[in-house]
């Protein structure tokens, strides 16, 4: 097998993409309800990740804002900032703020609702639903 690249890590003899290994550290985190620690959450992953692996996405995660760290003994312990309708609108509101015409990128959003999405977010927008 040849070396690793930094955008995978081979796991049970499979090739990784960074942002699935961080997909499945996030859901570890929001799974367990409660802050982790990289060794905890490297016990709850299936496969054979190391522990620097698990480090290394917790410290992408944290430095994307996905999740907050608090001091645990010599480590840190990690937990998710939002849960995962909050980290979607999250990115929503990131895509958003990164392009100059918003109305544009709304429009078409919506343009591409089914139309029971389309209703649910009209009645969210007069307030008939709560999240």
């Amino acid at each position: 097998m040849g070396p690793t690249t930094p955008a995978t890590v081979v796991r049970q003899g499979r090739r990784r993409a960074n942002g699935a290994l961080e997909s499945e550290v996030l859901a570890a985190l929001q799974r367990a309800g409660a802050p982790l620690t990289p060794r905890e959450v490297q016990a709850t992953l299936p496969g054979e990740l190391t522990y620097s692996t698990v480090v290394t996405i917790l410290s992408r995660l944290h430095g994307k804002d996905v999740l907050t760290r608090t001091p645990r003994g010599r480590a840190y312990a990690y937990a998710p900032v939002a849960d995962e309708a909050g980290l979607a609108a999250r990115r929503m509101h990131k895509v958003l703020d990164t392009l100059p015409d918003r109305e544009a990128v709304l429009v078409r959003f919506v343009d591409g609702l089914t139309a029971a999405d389309e209703l649910l977010l009209r009645q969210v927008l007069s307030g008939r639903v709560f999240p």
